[in-house]
């Protein structure tokens, strides 16, 4: 610790090697596109080019709010970048393995980020110097998971969860940055996690998962040590986007206790008292508030899109509607450390992903990042139509239906997309790969199968536990739904999804054989049983409220009927199945299991299994790879003559 030596974080050869020849099937491991960027001028442009649109992410301000940090695969994978707030040439920080997180310190000396290998998601901790002229690592990567908890208000410690004790139970770390001086704070348990300091640097908020999507808030003293409980509601609720008064005397937050929806709400440290300020019956999400402590800016969620809200703290009551002009889709906010500068990370259907900043004092608003188009005209791209409709049981069921622009004729094929999660959502962002299906013909209906956020809390949960089998149903209901509606031919579908969304496409073809003629599964669960007792450490604090507990007899009974490889017999339709070997999420052991078990039975699989990848794609040539390999499958059993 303590020297400014360049580090660049470097993947370990043998950790691919290894990962590789644990699968007795080379012809299964891809070789990555290399060199190969597609066309633009073809009727559609290739998939590479949508694939090459670029994106910037997850902002963080300088303090004088002047610069921006952000993040965009440009490179080929997620990297760091710099660019001044009012837009300009950017500069590069990181050169390794991806980033996968990163934090301007409120000094301004440093940017941290994170990087893990491989896609292992477990994080080493890095500096930069803004001008990207000096780098130290502070923490080296290790065989823990690690939680970054953000800069002490002045810059000088950071907090961070870790399983580094036992590889289960995250404990609460506080390192001084200058000295490399790390210290236990808390000897903790699983999900647990640092939310934010107080402003006085005196104490930090905890948030300890119940479920996937509730927690309970705690305050631990760092001088004492003294760990309180301040929200502990019987029916869990959700806690998050902390925005602290700069005097400590309380915070904003979104929270959803007692409530259907998640409003602004008002915490009293003194007196531990919780007031509502906004009670919107949609859900309130980011909440930040400007560093002098006079404006508060939140994010409502709005049948998936983003509405901006600001209020000037002197004003009686918030909701002016002096917000800046910015095109329609889902944001993300952040205020600047020592000005009231805000930025807004914008993503929809046409935008792919940037940023702007915003000053509400002047009214000033920049665009500070142009991602590449990759030569797209993204005016062209689908916009999506919210629907919903009744399943089976009298629940609504939503979703976005995509439909093509371009059709032969005939009723376009329809993709069943399921996202991950399940708590997640189907919202308006920009998909390229979507984009470059719906530029093909084919029609996509995007899920929000019961179990999905953003229609309330009980619509959340109307999967735990024992109603799991009723979000997979939802799948049959959105295909008759379909034929019903008409515009899609129902009866040339497939069903695509990753994560949880894995197990859903996994789910579809064998508990329903007859309706889709094929599948896409991607980093998918077919084994209940194996991928709860192999998940890490932080799904497994919230897997036991959101499916149950793999080691009661009669929940292990409940997962092997709710397994997919349990009825793997009864898959008709070809599937292909994407993996990263590194997977510490779902174990690529998930789908090396089934891949098996299908070709046993003599069906009709296509297996990539990425040895550098984990939980998902970074790497651009892996990603060109898949998808490419996706959307020929897709249109090669959608084709009409099909079946």
């Amino acid at each position: 610790m303590g020297s400014f030596a360049a580090v660049t974080p470097l993947l370990p050869i043998a950790l691919a090697v290894m990962q590789q020849a644990s699968w007795p099937h080379p012809e299964d491991v891809p070789t990555p596109a290399v060199g190969e960027v597609g066309l633009a001028g073809g009727v559609p442009p290739d998939i590479a080019r949508f694939l090459q649109v670029r994106a910037a992410s997850a902002p963080s301000l300088s303090p004088d709010g002047k610069r921006v940090a952000f993040r965009t695969s440009i490179t080929g994978s997620p990297q760091v970048w710099v660019v001044d707030a009012g837009g300009g040439w950017p500069e590069q920080l990181t050169f390794g393995e991806a980033a996968t997180e990163h934090a301007w310190s409120p000094s301004g000396e440093w940017i941290l980020y994170a990087s893990d290998r491989a896609g292992n998601e477990r994080e080493g901790f890095y500096l930069v110097s803004p001008d990207g002229k000096r780098e130290r690592e502070l923490l080296a990567p290790s065989a823990a998971f690690r939680v970054f908890g953000g800069f002490s208000p002045d810059g000088r410690r950071i907090a961070y969860a870790t399983t580094e004790r036992n590889g289960v139970d995250f404990d609460i770390h506080v390192l001084d940055v200058a000295s490399g001086r790390d210290e236990e704070v808390l000897r903790g348990r699983m999900g647990l996690y640092v939310a934010s300091w107080r402003p006085d640097g005196g104490a930090l908020l905890l948030v300890e998962s119940r479920g996937e999507d509730a927690n309970d808030l705690h305050l631990l003293d760092l001088k004492t040590r003294k760990l309180e409980t301040l929200r502990h509601p019987d029916v869990p609720a959700l806690y998050e986007s902390f925005a602290w008064k700069p005097d400590s005397s309380g915070f904003y937050l979104a929270t959803d206790e007692g409530r259907e929806f998640a409003g602004l709400a008002w915490f009293d440290v003194t007196k531990r008292e919780l007031a509502w300020i906004e009670t919107p019956e949609r859900d309130v999400e980011s909440v930040v508030i400007s560093r002098d402590g006079k404006h508060v800016v939140w994010t409502e969620n709005d049948a998936g899109s983003s509405r901006l809200r600001y209020w000037a703290l002197d004003d009686p009551r918030p909701g002016i509607p002096r917000t800046p002009e910015l095109p329609p889709g889902v944001y993300g906010v952040t205020w600047a450390e020592g000005a009231s500068v805000l930025a807004i990370r914008v993503t929809g259907p046409r935008v792919p992903g940037d940023v702007w900043t915003w000053d509400p004092a002047s009214g000033a608003t920049r665009r500070a990042t142009g991602s590449s188009t990759a030569g797209l005209d993204l005016d062209a791209c689908v916009l999506p139509e919210a629907v919903s409709f009744a399943a089976r049981d009298g629940e609504t069921i939503r979703g976005l239906l995509y439909l093509p622009g371009r059709t032969s004729g005939a009723k376009p094929p329809v993709v069943l997309d399921c996202h991950g999660g399940p708590t997640s959502q189907a919202r308006p962002t920009f998909n390229p790969v979507q984009q470059y299906l719906l530029a093909r013909g084919l029609a996509i209906l995007d899920l929000n199968y019961r179990g999905s956020t953003g229609f309330g809390k009980r619509y959340a949960r109307l999967d735990n536990g024992r109603l799991r089998p009723n979000g997979v149903r939802d799948m049959e209901d959105a295909i008759h739904w379909l034929a019903k509606d008409g515009r899609a031919d129902a009866k040339r579908a497939a069903v695509m999804g990753g994560s949880y969304g894995g197990f859903l496409a996994y789910a579809g073809v064998t508990r329903f054989p007859e309706l889709f003629r094929g599948a896409v599964s991607f980093v998918g669960v077919s084994n209940w049983v194996t991928a709860l007792a192999g998940a890490s450490p932080q799904l497994k604090a919230s897997d036991r409220v959101e499916y149950g507990n793999v080691d009661d007899p009669k929940d292990r009974e409940f997962f092997v009927e709710l397994s997919p490889i349990t009825h793997v017999k009864d898959v008709k339709a070809p599937i292909l199945v994407v993996h990263g070997a590194n997977d510490p999420r779902d174990p690529v052991t998930e789908s090396d299991q089934f891949v098996s078990a299908v070709r046993a039975n003599g069906g009709t699989v296509e297996y990539l299994r990425f040895a550098d990848e984990g939980h998902g794609l970074r790497k651009l040539p892996n990603r060109i790879t898949a998808y490419r390999r996706i959307a020929a499958f897709l249109e090669r059993v959608l084709a009409e003559r099909a079946g």
